[in-house]
Formats: C-alpha cells, sequence, structure tokens
C-alpha cells in the first residue's frame, strides 16, 4: 500500500508556498496583533474535564471518504460544546479531509472552549496561521518531523501563545518529544497505511513522558474502548468519526460521553 503520509506531505508543502506567497507572514502576525485575543489552553480544560473529549469537526478522510459531505461548522461546533466537549479539533487540510481555515475561523467565533488547528505542519508558517486562524492549540506529527524540527517548532508555538499536542504511534517517535510539548497524543492510526489498533495506546502509555497530559487518538468509535483507556490513565480522548458520521454530531456527542462515564 503506498505511504499515505508522504502523499499528504508533499502536497502539503506545495499548498504552504502557495499561502506564503499569497499572505506574508507579516501580515499573518499583524492579524494576531489586531486581534488582540488571548489563547485558552487545551491542557487546563482537559485537567478540569469530567470526559476529556475532544470533539474533532471534519467531513471526510483518506481511509473512509466522505463521512459528513455537508456538515456545518455553525451547526456543529455549538453543539459539541453545549453537549460536554472539553476541547474542538477542526481539520483544516481540503484536499484530503474537507476542512478549510474558514471553519476554524467560524468556529471560533461560535464556542468559548480551546481549539486545536489538526493539521499537517510542515513549515513554521503554519503556526502563524493557526493563531491568527483563533487556534489555541498545534498538531506536531512525530512521524511527519524530524526530531529537531518538532522541538524546534514546539517552541515556536509557545512564543506564539499557542499550546502544543505531539502525536505520536509508536516508541521511537518519542525522540521529538522536548520541553515544550504540553499534551502527548499516541495516535491508534498508523499514518502511513491507516491501520487502525487502540491496543497502541495501552502498549505505549507506560513510555509516556509524564511531563505532559496524555491523550488518545483514533479508533475510539466505541465509548467503552474510551472508557477502558480512561482506566489505563489517558486524560484526553479525540474522537471525530464516531460523531461525525452521525446525523446530529451533537446528540451523537451526548450519548457517547454519557456511555464512557456512566455505561
Amino acid at each position: 500500500m503506498a505511504d499515505i503520509l508522504e502523499t499528504i506531505l508533499a502536497a502539503k508543502r506545495l499548498e504552504v508556498e502557495r499561502a506564503r506567497a499569497a499572505v506574508p507572514v507579516t501580515e499573518l502576525e499583524a492579524q494576531i496583533e489586531a486581534a488582540g485575543r488571548k489563547t485558552l489552553s487545551l491542557r487546563g480544560a482537559l485537567e478540569a474535564s469530567g470526559s476529556g473529549v475532544i470533539a474533532e469537526f471534519k467531513r471526510k478522510s483518506p481511509s473512509k471518504g466522505w463521512i459528513h459531505p455537508d456538515a456545518r461548522v455553525e451547526d456543529i461546533a455549538p453543539a459539541y460544546a453545549a453537549a460536554g466537549a472539553s476541547g474542538l479539533s477542526v481539520l483544516t487540510d481540503r484536499e484530503f479531509f474537507g476542512g478549510s481555515a474558514d471553519d476554524l475561523r467560524a468556529a471560533r467565533a461560535l464556542v468559548d472552549i480551546p481549539i486545536l488547528r489538526k493539521e499537517f505542519v510542515v513549515d513554521e508558517y503554519q503556526l502563524v496561521e493557526a493563531r491568527a486562524m483563533g487556534a489555541d492549540a498545534v498538531l506536531l506529527i512525530a512521524a511527519a518531523l524530524k526530531p529537531t524540527e518538532a522541538k524546534r517548532w514546539a517552541a515556536k508555538a509557545h512564543e506564539l501563545g499557542l499550546e502544543v499536542l505531539l502525536e505520536i504511534h509508536n516508541e521511537l517517535e518519542l525522540d521529538t518529544f522536548g520541553p515544550d510539548v504540553d499534551i502527548i497524543g499516541v495516535n491508534n492510526r498508523d499514518l502511513k497505511v491507516f491501520r487502525t489498533d487502540p491496543e497502541a495506546s495501552v502498549r505505549l502509555f507506560e513510555k509516556l513522558p509524564s511531563e505532559a497530559l496524555p491523550i488518545t487518538e483514533s479508533g475510539l468509535t466505541d465509548p467503552a474502548v474510551a472508557a477502558g483507556l480512561r482506566k489505563t490513565g489517558y486524560r484526553g480522548f479525540l474522537v471525530g468519526e464516531a460523531l461525525m458520521s452521525k446525523e446530529d454530531p451533537g446528540m451523537a456527542l451526548r450519548t457517547y460521553i454519557w456511555r464512557m462515564i456512566y455505561a
């Protein structure tokens, strides 16, 4: 099977070049200064939460195709917040996930919970973009970065006032961890082939650095699986397809949290 991650990263590098040519980083920095907005803490929200669910807004994925093609942020983001989401994850990749920067901007205007920009970061420019869009945290994917890049960009994110979620899939990727990582996420989906195994979170938990808040991502379609990983010690649960595949994602989240905690 082709390496899907490399395909995405190659497309993303071209996309960033075009974005930089259209909107120079100085313009993004001016937007940030003009907004004067203080960021919210995703880590703090997860630590204070009873459920720890980060609800994701996405319309499609490379593995499943279209999940909810006509989904509107205006409908779903407020419904997620009302249903008890600790944070919101918004896909801003258009080609592979059907998202956009406008989705995140719209969500920011509608909710007062922390927002994670879910993106394939290949350039520091995207961190400044994220801050200008209204994100509170950014995703850094270990499989897509060199250890030096991951640590340098995590530090840059902190300079911008953004928190950092470092995503790993195996023990070898822990060499990308550094002092500026706020949350460490175990992705149960292998991004090279998009195969999912929630047991990855169980195997890796004891090896995770204690300095970062541990969360688990992908493959959490069954709330019972999330409940089990909660007992393992995870404090956050990034849930997307289990919600977005339903007609009413907000109600799906309400049911998911109830079943995760009480069922």
